[in-house]
């Protein structure tokens, strides 16, 4: 009953001018408070030989979804990946365990540079896999994009609206 009393109450604001917002002052992108403010999505931009490549990045740090990954997904956008946030640079290993799609990773230095990739990680496999070399940040991407995009050790990258610890 009180699910049903509160859409009620905000079904009969939808169409009420009485119901709209009134600015009351501005956020730091210059829209007013009653616009809705646009948050983008965290990126990482790789500066390669080919020019800035950039992907739409889901970003997960806690040790659950850490552990969790891309797992059980069946499929990751053609720029969309996810980058773990590791906190301490040391060798990581990641596996494949329960994830259906093949996977690059890109091990990435606190300082922001391509640490190396393992490229087309076979789904469902429970090799551990590592580059040899520390890194603070991995990010999962789709098998392939790596080299189809110049992405090698060495490469530097950038993370706009990502919290770094």
């Amino acid at each position: 009953m009180r699910h049903s009393l509160a859409l009620l109450l905000v079904l009969a604001c939808l169409p009420s001018e009485a119901c709209s917002t009134k600015p009351t002052g501005k956020h730091d992108d210059g829209s007013t408070m009653s616009q809705p403010r646009t948050i983008a999505q965290p990126t990482v931009t790789f500066s390669t030989t080919n020019g800035d490549v950039v992907v739409q990045t889901e970003v997960v740090s806690t040790p659950a979804k850490i552990q969790q990954g891309l797992m059980y997904r069946e499929h990751l956008g053609p720029d969309a990946g996810m980058l773990f946030l590791m906190g301490d640079e040391q060798d990581w290993a990641f596996y494949m365990r329960n994830t259906l799609i093949p996977l690059d990773m890109i091990f990435i230095t606190r300082d922001l540079t391509v640490a190396g990739v393992v490229a087309n990680a076979i789904p469902r496999d429970e090799t551990n896999r590592r580059v040899g070399k520390p890194s603070s940040y991995v990010l999962e991407v789709n098998g392939g994009w790596a080299a189809a995009h110049h992405v090698i050790a060495g490469t530097k990258a950038r993370f706009d609206g990502v919290k770094r610890p």
